[in-house]
């Protein structure tokens, strides 16, 4: 498996071995030895596992109480998978990354505690699969604007469809940063 840090060091592009033949493909898509020995020894509580339309935009939502740090996978179609720091204090705080993640790709994303995570769906269909280090408890959950403009995500898609709750996040500058993430360097 080949691990890469994007422009958010902290964020880690995953591309596992693909074994290929005739009959189709094999792969690991967890594997936690070979993971710690890349020093991301994490332990995950929580599997999740999402089908969205084309046009959908999920996010870009983080936990407080129960902060989660997720591996992500496209398992079907093709999405643009976005993580952001919101860790006060971050050198690369209110920075983004995005990735295409596909079926076609199996690139994995690992997106550490202390950053929002949200995506959109550029085929007919996708399924995101990610793995969680912690629980979901929805009151800690908070949604950052995904069109915030000072996080200038140049998303892939024109006029998303976006849940009630996503369609009233709200602007990063307009949370207290002591509610936070605080950066631990």
């Amino acid at each position: 498996m080949k691990i890469t840090p994007t422009r958010l060091p902290d964020v880690l592009l995953i591309e596992p071995d693909v074994h290929r033949d005739d009959r189709g493909f094999f792969l690991e898509t967890w594997h936690a030895d070979k993971f710690a020995a890349a020093g991301l020894d994490r332990k995950f509580v929580q599997d999740n596992h999402s089908r969205s339309g084309r046009g959908t935009l999920r996010g870009l939502h983080a936990q407080l109480v129960h902060p989660q740090g997720k591996l992500v996978r496209c398992s079907l179609g093709e999405l643009f998978d976005v993580a952001v720091d919101i860790r006060a204090g971050s050198p690369t705080f209110g920075q983004s990354v995005g990735v295409t993640l596909s079926a076609d790709n199996f690139k994995q994303l690992w997106i550490p505690e202390g950053f929002a995570h949200g995506f959109c769906v550029t085929s007919e269909f996708a399924e995101l699969q990610y793995k969680c280090t912690d629980v979901y408890d929805p009151t800690g959950e908070i949604t950052v604007a995904w069109d915030d403009p000072t996080l200038a995500i140049d998303w892939p898609i024109e006029d998303p469809l976006v849940s009630p709750k996503d369609a009233v996040g709200s602007r990063l500058a307009d949370f207290d940063t002591s509610a936070l993430p605080q950066y631990r360097s």
